[in-house]
């Protein structure tokens, strides 16, 4: 989040504390208030709307936690970070459980304090995406902000403009019919057809006639002359999806076709012009299928003018949350019920699964979820078994135990904002077994 754009409130009863937080703050930018009391934190709020609000944890009459308690309550697009030089494990967990982002324990420096308002800024930017009525923004309607795709997107206007054929790759599930759409859409054939062709669904002996046609009376059956793909997409494009899977024979035939711009239909002997755009697409390692024998050599370099390859969804972590958003708004407008709200738990699993089955996976899972949970909040136990046995694995199964270690030891000096003899303490450890420690997790 842009600093500028961003108001903050801060809440202790400590007038110095107040201060030095506020002149942290401000000289990050940060639109920053102050409140000397949970009750005029709550009158605050009820007059001006705060992205973030920072409050300390002993106050008199009302404590920390009950602001807490009551922003989560009453202001569920606020977060909050608590504040506190009492700082314990249960204080930490107990802040979080009420609604709290964070927890920072005094003294802190400047940077741990900025530090934990751009995670929590970052966590709040993250619900917002995933929970705002307004849909994602779109390019010819492919969903991605993030560097991958823009780049892609770059390669998607120079492609359209050019009338040259393309090569798509990218894993199952990724989107590369859309992207091939929007090429065509995007282009001066955009009145023409658009015929989408899956090579493996052709059988070898309809390869001929569903390509290019056949005419009345070519073979049994052919009661009537019938056009081909090629000449549905007359001034058009049409889309070779999967070609890595073609048949050897289904690709001589193509080449033929890309190289002259003429067909045969089955049982004519006049040759056909045909003006088709060409754009293929395969999830395959088509180099080394050529290398292999598999796919012939003169063929890829007709198709591959120009090679747009989509990143894996596990690659563009940062397009979850709007693909998130995306699918629930409209799985949501379908069956007719309000959008649920997913816990901070269940956005860090989304956004950090692997993805094996990429966007598809993604969809066939929210859709699952909006089906089988009726509440209004989606947890990551709400997720498959599978999914979730490998989100406990991805957190701790397949690590060593110093691994294990390392991330408790650092949990635990974040929770104490970097005090070394309460995390020792807490540890149950003396500080210079900490200073060990440190030193291998931090060489």
């Amino acid at each position: 989040m842009n600093p500028k754009a961003v108001r903050l409130l801060a809440v202790d009863d400590s007038p110095s504390t107040l201060e030095v937080i506020q002149r942290i703050l401000k000289s990050a930018g940060y639109d920053t208030r102050t409140c000397h009391s949970v009750v005029e934190a709550v009158s605050a709020l009820s007059r001006t709307p705060f992205d973030l609000v920072i409050t300390d944890y002993k106050m008199p009459k009302h404590s920390g936690m009950d602001l807490i308690q009551y922003v989560h309550e009453n202001h569920q697009d606020t977060a909050v970070i608590m504040v506190t030089g009492y700082a314990t494990i249960d204080g930490a967990v107990e802040a979080v459980k009420k609604g709290a982002e964070t927890y920072l324990a005094k003294p802190f420096t400047d940077q741990e304090l900025l530090t934990a308002v751009e995670e929590a800024l970052e966590k709040l930017a993250r619900r917002r995406n995933v929970q705002t009525e307004a849909q994602p923004s779109m390019f010819h309607d492919i969903i991605g902000t993030s560097p991958g795709m823009q780049h892609v997107f770059k390669l998607i206007d120079k492609a359209a403009a050019m009338n040259v054929n393309v090569m798509i790759s990218g894993e199952s599930g990724t989107g590369k019919e859309l992207v091939a759409r929007a090429i065509h859409y995007g282009g001066p054939r955009s009145a023409a057809p658009f015929v989408p062709v899956n090579c493996t669904a052709i059988p070898d002996s309809l390869l001929e006639s569903e390509l290019f046609g056949h005419v009345k009376g070519a073979f049994t059956g052919a009661n009537t002359s019938r056009a081909g793909f090629f000449q549905i997409a007359e001034n058009g494009t049409i889309f070779l999806d999967e070609i890595g899977d073609a048949s050897l024979n289904l690709q001589g035939k193509l080449l033929r076709a890309i190289q002259s711009k003429e067909i045969f239909m089955v049982g004519s002997s006049t040759v056909q012009k045909v003006d088709t755009r060409i754009i293929a697409a395969t999830h395959k390692d088509l180099p080394t299928l050529v290398q292999k024998g598999l796919f012939r050599e003169d063929l890829y370099y007709r198709l591959n003018i120009i090679d747009i390859s989509i990143p894996p969804l596990r690659d563009r972590k940062e397009d979850v949350p709007a693909l998130v958003n995306y699918f629930v708004t409209q799985f949501c407008q379908d069956i007719g019920r309000k959008p649920p709200t997913f816990t901070d738990r269940a956005l860090d699993a989304l956004i950090n699964h692997s993805w094996p089955g990429n966007i598809r996976e993604l969809e066939n899972l929210l859709q699952r979820l909006l089906v089988i949970v009726d509440g209004d909040l989606i947890d990551s136990g709400d997720f498959p078994d599978s999914m979730r046995l490998n989100i406990d694995t991805a957190q701790s199964g397949s690590r060593s135990l110093a691994e294990v270690e390392a991330e408790h030891i650092l949990k635990v000096l974040a929770v104490v904002g970097g005090n070394k003899t309460q995390a020792a303490e807490i540890l149950g450890i003396d500080r210079k077994t900490l200073r060990e420690k440190l030193k291998k997790i931090r060489p």
